[in-house]
């Protein structure tokens, strides 16, 4: 996949995928790979003991330009309703460094630190890199989006931070052995 064959803008959205859901855990940061290793890691370790008979979950994940969803499919119809997370609480999405075909996400939670961490980790399999790629471009174009109406809206007021790493997972391990938890 060529660099222009994966730049994704707000006008291809919504994208939708057909992936599988890894699970959640908690994350003890807002943004960087230091804050999905270890639940990316975690469920995969999870994934792999799966009694034989157990599969991951397939899922439709949707990126639009109010943030993503994702249902449950079973016999190529919607199993329960959606979960959704808009744009604005999602702080970080990634393709995973080491499991190239997983693609991760931050979403700050509604808990306070009183209850707990107020992060999670929500994980994916793709089918392949390139559509782990994809999505992350998506996630990219959707944050890209909110960030111009927000500024648009709100000329005096702070912009909220949030952060897509678009870099491959070849650059990332590059620049993780700079990286520190400090």
């Amino acid at each position: 996949m060529g660099d222009n064959d994966s730049v994704i803008t707000i006008n291809d959205l919504p994208l939708t995928f057909s992936i599988k859901y890894l699970g959640s855990q908690p994350s003890k940061g807002l943004w960087g790979m230091k804050h999905t290793r270890k639940p990316v890691d975690y469920l995969v370790s999870q994934a792999k003991n799966l009694p034989p008979n157990v599969i991951l979950p397939m899922v439709n994940f949707t990126v639009s330009e109010n943030g993503v969803s994702f249902v449950e499919m079973s016999n190529k119809k919607a199993k329960g309703e959606p979960t959704k997370f808009s744009v604005d609480i999602i702080s970080y999405g990634v393709q995973d460094l080491v499991y190239t075909r997983v693609f991760s996400m931050i979403v700050v939670t509604e808990d306070t630190l009183e209850h707990g961490i107020p992060f999670e980790c929500h994980s994916f399999v793709c089918e392949s890199r390139d559509q782990a790629r994809k999505i992350t471009y998506a996630l990219a174009a959707a944050f890209q989006d909110y960030g111009r109406k927000f500024k648009s809206d709100n000329s005096e007021r702070p912009i909220k931070k949030f952060a897509i790493d678009l870099r491959t997972p070849e650059e990332q391990a590059v620049a993780s052995d700079g990286e520190t938890d400090a």
